[in-house]
């Protein structure tokens, strides 16, 4: 269970920063520079392709036999 909601917050952290990163996009001109946000949404989802593999491969969350 701890697994699913660190999962589902790491989602949610990344579509933050999707959304950081457009609005910095629009507004034009800004301190920050949108590829600081756009390197943390890469972090994140490649955080989260390693969270599952090892979630996979120990156990902690079970594959769908069949997807039909």
């Amino acid at each position: 269970m701890v697994i699913k909601i660190v999962l589902i917050v790491l989602l949610i952290f990344m579509v933050f920063n999707l959304f950081k990163a457009m609005m910095i996009m629009l507004k034009g001109k800004s301190t920050e520079p949108m590829s600081k946000f756009l390197g943390r949404r890469v972090i994140a989802s490649a955080t989260i392709m390693i969270l599952l593999l090892i979630a996979m491969a120990t156990g902690l969350i079970e594959l769908n036999q069949r997807p039909y």
